[in-house]
């Protein structure tokens, strides 16, 4: 078994490498790329105030570069937007906050000087979900095939895992457009809780399942964000090989696993011990299940 999913981790690599010089995926970075890169503070401020944001962009940007329109009614998500002005180099402040300063610096005339940060203001901005117009591009990272009882037995399989698990119907899903999330049950129960919500595609509900098991077992202890696209990738690669295991078509993780690791693919066969023991775990799980179901 070891050989084989080390044989499909190889392939997996070899799937995202071509998934990265395809066609859709250029298309899907260059829109990416117009999208700004907020700081730490205002991403906490944007998940603060609307926890469900995914892409944010303000009116205008959504207008001319996107050819949406933001929703009538729809509440404004406010950040910190840099000012970038002429500034004095001595006291660093624009020409009219200079004009009433202390300041003696009169060696250049302010339309000589550099531009540069000199404070912030509220700007607001919003997430796609609150736009409509033209689609975005996105990646076809769905699982698919013949899923079978694979959802029944892998909730079952939660106690087993000492996971609790929640399948939540799409209506009443609050989580944006993630698939499913992993967290702390409560305060008091630290066992993990895997939630994800509920789709026709029962192939890739089960992906879906495999890959937030795959952060209870790997990831549930680990407070790291400079970790996060290597967790990303870890749980990816095993619901791709227990996927596969389950004779699902999941070629798709090779452009999740694609959108999420900016490096080399070689992140993958770096953690291949990891990716490896914990597909082996699901997989042994899942057949006891079944096992169980037949007796």
């Amino acid at each position: 078994m070891t050989e084989t999913i080390e044989t499909w981790i190889e392939d997996l690599i070899t799937h995202v490498e071509d998934a990265r010089g395809s066609e859709a995926f250029q298309e899907w970075l260059d829109v990416q790329s117009r999208f700004h890169d907020y700081s730490y503070r205002n991403t906490l401020l944007i998940k603060r105030q609307y926890p469900e944001a995914s892409r944010v962009a303000g009116y205008r940007t959504w207008q001319e570069e996107f050819d949406r329109h933001v929703t009538e009614g729809e509440s404004a998500i406010w950040i910190w937007a840099p000012i970038i002005t002429k500034q004095c180099p001595e006291c660093e402040n624009s020409p009219s906050y200079h004009e009433d300063s202390n300041c003696e610096y009169d060696e250049t005339p302010p339309e000589e000087w550099s531009e540069g940060l000199v404070g912030f203001k509220p700007a607001p901005v919003f997430d796609v979900s609150q736009t409509e117009g033209e689609p975005l591009p996105d990646l076809d990272t769905e699982a698919t095939g013949d899923a079978g009882n694979l959802v029944d037995q892998l909730t079952a399989a939660a106690d087993d895992l000492g996971v609790t698990v929640r399948i939540v119907p799409a209506e009443e899903w609050t989580h944006g457009e993630a698939k499913g999330i992993c967290e702390q049950l409560s305060l008091v129960d630290v066992q993990p809780l895997v939630e994800v919500r509920d789709r026709e595609n029962e192939a890739d509900l089960a992906r879906t399942l495999i890959h937030e098991y795959a952060h209870a077992l790997l990831h549930f202890d680990v407070d790291d964000d400079t970790e996060r696209a290597k967790r990303e990738v870890e749980a990816e690669a095993v619901a791709y090989v227990v996927g596969r295991y389950c004779g699902l078509d999941t070629s798709g993780s090779a452009f999740y696993l694609a959108a999420w690791e900016s490096d080399d693919p070689e992140v993958v066969r770096e953690r291949l011990g990891r990716i490896s023991s914990t597909a082996k775990e699901l997989i042994d799980v899942l057949e006891d299940e079944s096992s169980s179901s037949l007796s």
